[in-house]
């Protein structure tokens, strides 16, 4: 297993370096292959293709050097004065040496090694430039990459904690709906057949098509409206459900189970054995891009609370806020109005184009 992994390891370093050198022969030929057809020497191509050459051999000493032992033991510890130093040394070291190179390419052309030999500044501030310019590209290539990591880093994160966010939320609804269907059966009331069939569509739609990142409006309301015939069947007649849908729903996305944790919250404090006469009202305003949820239930009485800064009543509602945040940030407005006989949600949601 040991040696296994290690061949891959090994596979996978020659692979990337098999890349980066065909990638770097590419753009050194490509630069070759643009100094001769610039320079256009009355010699002829062989003189070109030669001083050329040279000239490339030398860029790619200046650049390597720089790259791979320059920039790591002075830039990186960012000592810049040292560094600056030191590529001025290199490009004075190397200066001599190709126009001594040059120089000997052209034997019996005396104008020519006579130019080569008077023009020694300009090769130096021409192999300075080059190592300045992979400097440059270097760090924008390092922060390209940061940023590329750091964004990857960003999405497994948000994934990480939609699934985590999403995977509390389904047991949740599911141990209560088992419980109101377990109740049933006890009481043997022959609406519990009913209920299983509610509850086979809405546990087909968490499991097979809650899983994508966006659901159409139209499923996530028929979730709602089998979520409330559920709870209707399960309070009897003495509940009082309200559901009012305005809008036209058409092709509209919205992220699957938004709702749910309200739904779940109305019903746990809106419809129990402490009220005589609860009720829970929901009413569902849809536009092209924008949807707005405003659900109300009756509560036992108690103070009001002061702080709303986020929603209470159990693990979803808990939750919900860090999903929109997530989902929808900036995208969405949440206000929760908690007073001694009512609790009231209101969210204004802009769907996505």
């Amino acid at each position: 297993m040991s040696s296994l992994f290690e061949q891959n390891i090994v596979g996978r370093a020659v692979e990337t370096f098999q890349k980066r050198a065909t990638r770097h022969t590419l753009t050194w030929i490509t630069v070759l292959v643009a100094l001769v057809i610039i320079d256009g020497k009355e010699l002829g191509m062989l003189y070109s293709a030669s001083e050329q050459s040279i000239v490339v051999l030398f860029y790619m000493v200046v650049v390597y050097f720089n790259l791979y032992y320059l920039i790591p033991n002075y830039l990186s510890q960012k000592t810049i004065l040292t560094y600056t130093g030191l590529l001025l040394l290199t490009s004075m070291i190397l200066t001599p040496i190709k126009t001594i190179a040059l120089y000997f390419l052209y034997t019996g052309e005396p104008m020519h090694q006579e130019y080569f030999a008077f023009r020694w500044h300009e090769i130096f501030m021409a192999l300075f430039l080059v190592g300045a310019v992979s400097t440059l590209a270097k760090i924008l290539s390092d922060w390209l990459r940061h940023e590329r990591d750091r964004k990857e880093l960003e999405t497994q994160t948000m994934q990480s904690e939609l699934r985590f966010l999403k995977s509390q939320i389904n047991p949740h609804f599911l141990f209560n709906t088992l419980n109101s269907l377990y109740a049933l059966t006890l009481k043997k009331s022959d609406s519990a057949p009913e209920v299983v069939i509610k509850l086979s569509e809405m546990m087909r739609y968490m499991l097979y098509e809650c899983n994508e990142r966006r659901v159409p409006l139209r499923k996530e309301v028929q979730y709602i409206q089998n979520y409330l015939a559920l709870e209707r069947l399960r309070q009897g007649q003495n509940s009082k459900i309200e559901f009012e849908l305005k809008g036209v729903i058409n092709e509209q996305q919205i992220a699957p189970l938004m709702f749910t944790p309200f739904l779940e919250n109305s019903f746990k404090h809106g419809l129990n054995n402490q009220l005589a006469h609860g009720y829970v009202r929901i009413r569902l305003d849809v536009e092209k891009q924008k949807v707005q949820l405003q659900i109300e239930n009756s509560k036992p009485p108690m103070k009001p609370v002061m702080n709303h800064a986020k929603p209470s009543g159990g693990i979803g509602l808990v939750n919900v806020r860090r999903r929109l945040d997530l989902i929808y940030p900036d995208r969405y407005n949440l206000q929760v109005h908690d007073q001694p006989n009512t609790y009231t949600v209101n969210l204004e949601l802009d769907l996505d184009n």
